[in-house]
This record gives structure tokens, sequence and C-alpha cells, in this order.
């Protein structure tokens, strides 16, 4: 199979095709799986109850505002205006909202489609980074279009970006940072020390952007940022440049955190503007300085998130995180037999499930453990590169595990797991023994083909569609999926 695909691929122009329509390809599936019927269910699913509301106000208001009790099925009826004057107390920053409330007033908020074409669209525009980054990395237009179609068909990134919650947009701003960071890296002089740091800086807005959705985006600044400011100096003291330790530190060190923190502070400051300029905020008037005001705000959602351990059904800890222990349900709905067109006697189901691709998901955290012994052994530059977004998006949580914390949270270092598998997968593919490198290219193919017809498989519990009850109880193989 392999040799055929190889004669295959080296005909001019199936290679001519592939290199210029193979990103289109994989960017074309990924906008399949996560706009087809975006507009189900017209009901807020998990989450959504929050952020789609919180969005449509912030975008009217300039602020979050309270809402009517029992207010879910007034809004999902076409009620979306029936938000009272007084402020709400919400526990993260505005950015992600604004940018659901974008495609809310566009398409208008009376439409489900609305409440999810942002992180859709956020979805879709990850697929195509990952293989941008996947290029930088690898220098390989294959492995890049591999990741790209891995991430496009994986269940955990089509459920996040087909949903109106913060996390798939956290994702998109640390996975355009690291790119980002790529291009500095690749780019800067370290026989100078400069302000001439145009990447830095967009890696910098970036982190802001990421940390306005989510303060788990601060882990993202400061491993990026360690990660800039060490591999400066070993580069330094790898040209045996002279005081490189003082100049990679305490030059372009400083001038590194001079120019990413005011960066991240901006961008940060500016999400929170519409409750700046405004009056009547959630806590705004509590000081006649913004400042302080905004200061103390930031100390209850800190003390909110600290003192969050309420039981949750779907609530999972963090070690099984890499092994899809505990999948959030987002939406389930059962039907009798004659129920909403069931002609099936066991009844209907209808389901949503934050359910990675179980190949993908098991083979990648393998790859992980292998990725952070390969790099104990070696001290490879690109496993450490690919490790931060790991250590940034995942280990954090590891410190949290008496929180109430959710598997969905991990779509934040999922590209970072899949840079890790190939990484691994092509350890296997170049190495000297040419019938081992041919049978690792044999089970790479054979790895894509599953895990494609996998997606098939499990698609229906991804996207809500209507499946006869025991076919539903097929996909759940372990019981902590149910």
């Amino acid at each position: 199979m392999i040799a055929l695909l190889t004669k295959t691929m080296a005909d001019s122009t199936l290679r001519r095709a592939y290199n210029r329509f193979g990103f289109w390809f994989v960017l074309a599936i990924a906008a399949v799986l996560r706009l087809w019927n975006l507009g189900y269910p017209s009901k807020l699913v998990f989450d959504e109850t929050y952020y789609v509301k919180d969005a449509w106000t912030l975008w009217n208001t300039g602020a979050e505002r309270a809402w009517p009790a029992d207010a879910n099925a007034a809004f999902e009826s076409g009620h979306v205006n029936d938000f009272l004057t007084d402020p709400s107390f919400v526990v993260h920053p505005p950015l992600g909202k604004w940018i659901i409330g974008f495609g809310m007033w566009v398409f208008g908020a009376e439409n489900p489609f609305s409440w999810r074409i942002a992180t859709a669209v956020l979805g879709i525009a990850a697929v195509a980074l990952l293989m941008i980054i996947a290029k930088l990395v690898f220098k390989s237009h294959t492995w890049a279009i591999t990741a790209g179609l891995i991430f496009a068909i994986d269940g955990h990134a089509i459920v996040l970006s087909r949903t109106a919650l913060l996390d798939n947009i956290l994702m998109f701003f640390a996975l355009l940072a690291f790119y980002f960071m790529l291009r500095h890296i690749n780019s800067r002089d370290t026989s100078v020390v400069s302000w001439r740091q145009p990447w830095l800086l967009a890696m910098a807005l970036a982190l802001g952007a990421a940390t306005a959705v989510k303060w788990s985006g601060l882990y993202f600044v400061a491993v990026f940022g360690i990660y800039v400011v060490l591999t400066d100096v070993l580069d330094r003291r790898a040209a045996d440049q002279e005081h490189w330790a003082r100049k990679g530190i305490f030059g372009q060190g400083l001038i590194s955190l001079l120019i990413t923190l005011p960066a991240v502070l901006i961008v940060y400051l500016a999400s929170w503007l519409g409750w700046i300029i405004g009056s009547d905020g959630y806590d705004r008037n509590n000081s006649s300085n913004w400042l302080v005001a905004l200061w103390t705000y930031h100390q209850s959602a800190y003390g909110f998130h600290v003192g969050l351990h309420t039981p949750h059904s779907y609530a999972s800890n963090p070690l099984t995180w890499l092994l899809a222990i505990r999948p959030t349900s987002f939406f389930y709905e059962g039907a009798a037999v004659g129920e909403n067109g069931c002609e099936f006697q066991a009844g209907c189901s209808s389901a949503i499930t934050a359910l990675g691709n179980p190949l993908i998901w098991w083979a990648s955290a393998v790859a992980v453990v292998y990725l952070v012994v390969w790099f104990i052994r070696t001290r490879d530059r690109t496993a450490a590169l690919i490790a931060t977004g790991l250590v940034a998006g995942y280990v954090p949580w590891l410190f949290f595990m008496g929180r109430t914390v959710f598997q969905f949270y991990g779509i934040a270092f999922l590209p970072w797991m899949i840079l890790s598998l190939l990484y691994v997968w092509r350890i296997y593919v170049y190495q000297p023994d040419p019938e081992r490198a041919a049978r690792a290219k044999v089970w790479l193919l054979g790895f894509v083909v599953l895990a494609s017809a996998l997606t098939v498989f499990f698609l229906p519990i991804w996207i809500g569609t209507w499946i006869p009850y025991p076919y539903w109880l097929v996909h759940m193989w372990l019981p902590s999926w149910i």
C-alpha cells in the first residue's frame, strides 16, 4: 500500500495538486465538521447559558447584565433583550464574550447559529494555524498537512468549535502567540541587543488577548516568555559570545520583558474598555478611581475561582485529561418511539459530548510521555519547543486538583499534543533502518485512516444527530463516558 502511495505521489501532476490544494482540502474538512448544522440545538448547551447571554448584554451595554430567573427558555425562543439593568458578577475577562457577541450582532441573536459562529471560525482558523506552525517546526509540507488533518477530525476540537464557550477562543490566541514566538526565534539576531523585536511584540499582543479571554492565558505568558529569554541566552552561549549571560539576561532578556508585559497589559485592559468607560458595570462605582474599582473586582473574581469546589457530575481530575477518561456531556436529549420522529422501540438519543477521537488522544498521550523522556535524554530543542504549550496549557491544572474543573479545558493544549504525536512518529519514520522506517510510514498511514473512520463513527455524538439509543450506547466505550 505504501509503495503504491509513494508511486502515485511521485507523479508530478498529482504532487503539484497535493502541494497546491492539500492545505485547502484539510481546511474544507475542518469547516464542514464545524459549520454543518451549527444552529443545532436551538438551546443553550452547558455553559452557553452564561457566555451567550453575557456576550449579548456586553455587546449592547458595554458590561454584563443580570437576567430574570429561568431566562433561558425565553432567550431560546427569540426574546433576547429581556435582560435587566442590574449588573452581573462574572468571573472571566470580557474579550471572549466580545468575540461571541460580534457573531450574534452580525447574524442576529435570535439565531442559534450566531451564538456559535465566532468559535467555529476560530476553530477553523486554528487548524490552518497549526498547519503553518507544523510547517515551521518540521520543515515539511506533508507533516504540516497531517497535523492539520488530525486536528480537523478530532472530536474534542470539533465540539469546542461548535459551542459558544471561551476555551476554544483561548486556544486560538495561545496558538497564535506560539506562531509569533516561532517567527521571533527564527528571525532574531542574538549577536546584538536590540529593541527591534516585531514578532515578539506580536506574540505579546496575542498573549494579552489569550489572557483577556481567560486568566489561564497568564500561564502561556509565563512559559513562552521564559522560553524566549532562555533560548536567547543559550544561543549566545553556543556562539561563544562575550558576556553572554549578562547580555542575554540583563540585556536582551530585560528588553524582552519590557516589550512583552506592557503589551499584554494594554490588550487586557482594552478588553475591559466597556466596563471602564461605563458607569454601571458590576463594582464599577465602588471607587472613584476606575483602576482601584477594577482591582477590587478582580479580587472578588479571584476569590470565586480559588473557592470553586462545587460538586458536578462531569467534573474530572486533571490527571485523567490526557486519556479522556471523563469527557463533558454538553447536551443530551432522549425521545421515546413516536416522539420527535423517533422510529425505534428502544428510543432515540441526541448527544453532544466533548469526547476526543480516542485513537488520537490515547496515541498522543503516549507521545507526550515519550516527548518528555526523549528531551531528558537528548535535550532536543524542538522537543522543548513543543513542550512549552503542554507545560502552559496542562501542567498548571495539576496544582488545582481540588477545584471543580472539566476535561474540555484540554482544548487549550490539544494542538501541542498533536505536535508531540507527529514529533515522535518522525523519529521512527526517519530512523536509519529502512525496513523499520517503511513500517513506520505504513503505521502512520493506517493511523490516519483508522482515526478518520473513528471520526465518522463518533460524529453523531459530537454534533447532536438523532440516533437510536442502542447506537448511542455503543459509543460509550468506558463507563465514565456516560
